[in-house]
């Protein structure tokens, strides 16, 4: 009978270790599952906002800024996607990405199909930048019956557009077959485009790495407020709900400061 009773002890004491390592499996696969992956779209030849390092690994401003929310956000796990700027949107459409963070200008005609988030993250200047020592342009209006370097979607082509719409003398628009604006640079150095309108910052960043004869002429054609861009419909709305407070949180504790003198040695966090 003792035999007996210390097998069934035994047997007991055994189920309940099997019991209490399951329970730790459990417990272990739960707190990895109940993470959501949010899929978030990037450039990867965007600097200083969005590009590859020397290892290959997405980094950049608007990187930075996304992982400094995913450190306050309980509950969810963002991972990067390169994705061109042709085919970003498309993306978010066909829910290959959730959410976009690339240096999107808040516009009227985007905001009527996309979700932004009310808090911006930068706060970016519009420029003209053409063959070192050029003298004939300096505006918007001097770029008519020019041909001019452009991405097809992005917020400077459409000032472009939208200008083109008021005027008889169109700008000539080049639109990039490769979508990457250090090759536009290089096209309005070697003469094969007129101009090329973008921003200062990303475009000092590629003259540096690349030693470019061009230069930034004029003042600043407009001024336009960055956001995190998510797919109008349910998760979207979640997603904006609880990305906006923690973007507050940044701008207020001067996080997105620190980040913006980082990569772009200013500080250009809007009010």
């Amino acid at each position: 009978m003792k035999r007996k009773y210390y097998l069934l002890v035994s047997m007991f004491l055994l189920l309940g270790v099997i019991g209490i390592l399951n329970g730790c499996s459990s417990n272990e696969a739960t707190s990895v599952t109940d993470n959501q992956v949010i899929l978030v779209g990037t450039q990867n030849d965007y600097p200083p906002f969005a590009f590859a390092d020397e290892n290959n690994e997405l980094t950049g401003y608007d990187v930075e800024v996304v992982k400094e929310i995913d450190k306050r956000l309980d509950g969810y796990t963002f991972e990067f996607v390169a994705t061109p700027w042709d085919s970003m949107f498309l993306a978010l459409e066909s829910n290959k990405i959730q959410a976009i963070a690339d240096q999107v200008a808040k516009t009227q005609e985007r905001e009527e199909k996309y979700l932004f988030t009310d808090e911006s993250y930068f706060a970016a200047e519009t420029v003209i930048v053409v063959k070192a020592g050029r003298e004939d342009i300096q505006t918007l209006e001097d770029l008519e019956g020019k041909n001019v370097g452009a991405l097809a979607g992005d917020s400077y082509t459409l000032l472009l557009e939208e200008h083109n719409k008021k005027v008889d003398n169109n700008i000539v628009l080049k639109y990039s077959e490769s979508g990457n604006p250090s090759e536009i640079l290089q096209d309005v150095q070697n003469g094969r485009i007129d101009a090329y309108v973008n921003d200062p910052i990303m475009i000092n960043t590629v003259l540096e790495k690349y030693d470019l004869d061009v230069e930034i002429v004029g003042q600043s054609l407009v001024n336009d407020n960055m956001g995190i861009v998510f797919k109008n419909e349910e998760q979207g709305v979640k997603l904006k709900a609880l990305i906006d407070p923690i973007l507050k949180q940044l701008k207020e504790d001067g996080t997105l400061v620190e980040l913006s003198k980082k990569w772009t040695g200013g500080e250009y966090i809007p009010e």
